[in-house]
């Protein structure tokens, strides 16, 4: 139950405190600032605002800036970089330059410089954190939970770097011996998305360093600092020139397409929706690049009559309020048997009607807002849709207007299958709940999406629990658990939730390739 050799508690203890822990405050929303404090601005100030490519700092050849926006404000936090395409091509060639030399590099070196940057992360965890709320909006406490998070998967991979292994054996005819090694890849475009910009970055830049991949990183648009600080760390930590190259941009395809279709770069690491993971799938087939997926979901979360209702409600606190709901993990479709669904109900919505909401900056605040408005008009278009089909809004379900994309921890009871919330990522702070009646009625209910990454069950029979366990289609299941994520374990979902894995012991294995030597006898 760790989470990457970090106590489950000592990690995630901040995502959501116990039921009745007296920091639970009324959801009335926190005033936020209209400006950023001293200690803020000190923070925003000390991250490089530029490019990396090949090891230097560098501004947009455009000179292009794009803003950087507080959502709890919706004010200007500050401007980055905007690159090109040319500076993206600039930033891919010098991963390809640095591509021999890095490979060559000896796998302690490589564990060294990733062992180097995981204590720089730790001993800046407050900066970092702060940095993380002030363009993300997740509270603090919250942040601090991914950095330590993000940390591990350094720690992780520079442990895998020197084990990557191959393999010895004599032919069968014995007339010849079969070497089998691996190799880095080579050149790698990684592509993170802005709701955990932190993990997200180490997660792929993680095994890539630790296989002696090179690469390019796009962070979005909306969270580039925590990458630029990242990078800085890396710097610091004695990462070769042109290793690791970083471009911040508006507009991430016509920056990104050109790399992609180049023939320079070998793999292709995103992490996003489903629907840009599709476009660059067909970009990729172009060039035949190796591609690691890790795109949408749309979890379900299932709670048997046997379960513990005190577990099960602490449990789908996690997998539902982590991140305000802004996960691809979260608890999407609530399945609760019918002959306790009202007395879950009762406690999930006292639960999540007793977490403070506010600007992620301000003590005690449990809820932060979503990224942007684009984010807040769709949970609000999604709940509407789900009343007007007849569910009922047990708490929470309307904005509260003003400054800032806000939206109040929410339960829905009696969600249609017609409902729009019952098939999309609601990726917000609401919860829906469908009453069930039998274990195949609902693993049946559970596997009819095209998403596949995934799912959780609640019971305290362990033969059911393997039992669903295995029949649901998806990558990853938790048992009486609401986190699966775990930097030793192997992230990634089935069907159209993506391809590969990221972690684990298997996680280095997508940035490298295997190579079989015959040697004659």
């Amino acid at each position: 139950r760790g989470e990457g050799g970090c106590g489950r508690h000592t990690l995630w203890a901040y995502l959501v405190p116990a039921l009745d822990e007296e920091v639970l405050m009324s959801s009335d929303l926190t005033t936020a600032p209209a400006q950023l404090s001293t200690e803020e601005a000190r923070v925003v100030g000390a991250v490089p605002k530029q490019l990396f490519i090949a090891g230097r700092w560098v501004d947009s050849s455009s000179g292009e800036t794009l803003e950087v926006l507080d959502p709890a404000t919706g004010a200007v936090i500050c401007s980055v970089a905007d690159a090109t395409p040319e500076d993206g091509m600039a930033a891919l060639d010098a991963a390809v330059a640095a591509q021999a030399g890095f490979a060559a590099m000896s796998p302690r070196s490589r564990s060294d410089i990733l062992m180097t940057a995981f204590r720089l992360m730790h001993e800046r965890i407050d900066d970092l954190a702060l940095l993380m709320t002030l363009e993300m909006g997740k509270p603090v406490a919250e942040a601090k939970g991914e950095i330590t998070y993000a940390a591990e998967f350094f720690r992780h991979f520079a442990e895998e770097a020197t084990r990557i292994d191959g393999g010895y054996l004599t032919a069968p005819a014995g007339n010849a011996r079969l070497l089998v090694t691996k190799q880095p890849v080579g050149p790698t475009l990684l592509i993170t998305p802005w709701n955990f910009p932190m993990a997200m970055g180490t997660r792929k830049l993680g095994p890539a360093i630790a296989a002696g991949c090179t690469s390019v990183i796009k962070p979005a648009h909306q969270t580039p600092l925590s990458m630029l600080a990242l990078v800085e760390i890396l710097r610091e930590a004695g990462l070769p020139e042109g290793v690791v190259n970083v471009i911040t941009c508006m507009h991430s395809n016509a920056v990104m397409e050109p790399l992609v279709r180049s023939g320079k770069a070998r793999k292709l690491s995103f992490t996003g929706s489903t629907r840009v993971g599709k476009i660059l799938l067909e970009q990729c087939a172009d060039q035949v690049l190796r591609t690691s997926m890790e795109l949408g979901g749309n979890a379900p979360f299932i709670v048997f009559e046997d379960a513990n209702l005190d577990e099960a409600v602490n449990g789908a606190m996690l997998a539902k309020m982590r991140n305000m709901g802004e996960a691809c993990t979260a608890a999407n479709r609530i399945y609760v048997h019918e002959s306790i669904i009202g007395e879950f109900g009762e406690r999930l919505s006292a639960a999540m009607a007793a977490l403070p909401v506010g600007r992620g900056t301000v003590e005690g605040v449990r809820v932060g807002p979503l990224i942007d408005q684009a984010a807040l008009d769709k949970v609000s278009e999604l709940v509407a849709d789900a009343v007007g089909k007849g569910a009922t809004v047990l708490v929470g379900g309307q904005a509260p207007g003003g400054a800032g994309y806000f939206y109040p921890p929410t339960v829905i009871t009696g969600v249609p299958a017609s409902a729009a919330m019952a098939r999309e990522e609601i990726f917000g702070p609401v919860a829906p709940l469908t009453p069930f009646s039998t274990e195949e009625e609902v693993i049946a209910a559970a596997n009819d999406s095209e998403f596949g990454l995934v799912s959780y069950v609640f019971t305290n029979d362990l033969r059911r629990a393997l039992r669903v366990g295995e029949a649901l289609e998806s990558g990853m299941v938790g048992i009486n658990q609401g986190i699966v994520s775990n930097p030793a374990a192997p992230f990634g979902g089935m069907k159209q939730s993506g391809l590969g894995r990221e972690g684990g012991a298997v996680g280095i294995d997508e940035f490298l390739e295997t190579k079989y030597i015959g040697i004659s006898m």
